[in-house]
């Protein structure tokens, strides 16, 4: 790439990187980042409904996000800067061809060319990798206690709870009732038709 093609992207990328530097600046300065003038109004949300806070969240996360993405932004374009002082400009940082010049026309701060970008879109990702951070945490417990591995020989909740049961058995106690009769609501309502005649002088 010559000199005079360089200097283009060059000025091309700080107009970019300004761009995205005031769209931070004014989102800073329009509350929409670090607003929490909303969110602290009141002393406590013990007695409010999550959904009356909803907007608010929503808003700041939309906020936060815009906020993300203009910051990826920015340390895209001063690698692409970097690039620049260094001569590997306009080369795919996967199969090391020129980027084409119309692609870096419409994204100065490309790091890939357009195939090597089609084909990372379109891989789907592993799914032994692709799990969220909290399995990895989380991961044994459901088999651990009452459901234990086949080949773990510890003394488990089940063990506990099997121990502590067995301090539970009374004699001449029926441990499963029904607390209620399900046939009728208030104790009046036991007294039969011909019981009530037999009351009758």
């Amino acid at each position: 790439m010559d000199e005079k093609l360089l200097q283009h992207f060059k000025n091309k990328l700080k107009s970019e990187r300004d761009a995205a530097s005031d769209l931070l600046e004014q989102m800073e300065k329009n509350e929409t980042i670090k607003s929490n003038a909303e969110l602290s109004r009141e002393l406590s949300f013990y007695d409010n409904h999550p959904a009356d806070n909803a907007s608010n969240i929503f808003d700041k996360e939309r906020g936060l996000a815009f906020q993300k993405n203009e910051q990826i932004v920015i340390e895209k374009v001063d690698n692409a800067l970097k690039k620049i002082e260094e001569g590997t400009y306009g080369i795919c940082e996967v199969c090391g061809k020129e980027i084409d010049i119309n692609r870096l026309e419409f994204l100065p701060y490309a790091e890939r060319c357009i195939d090597c970008q089609q084909s990372m879109d379109n891989s789907k990702p592993d799914e032994m990798n692709n799990r969220p951070p909290e399995e990895d945490v989380l991961k044994d417990t459901w088999n651990r206690g009452y459901r234990g591995d086949d080949d773990q020989v510890g003394f488990d909740m089940e063990d506990s709870y099997q121990s502590v049961n067995k301090f539970n058995r009374r004699k001449n106690i029926v441990e499963e009732y029904v607390d209620e009769d399900e046939t009728y609501v208030d104790p009046i309502e036991r007294i039969s038709n011909q019981e009530y005649k037999n009351q009758l002088p």
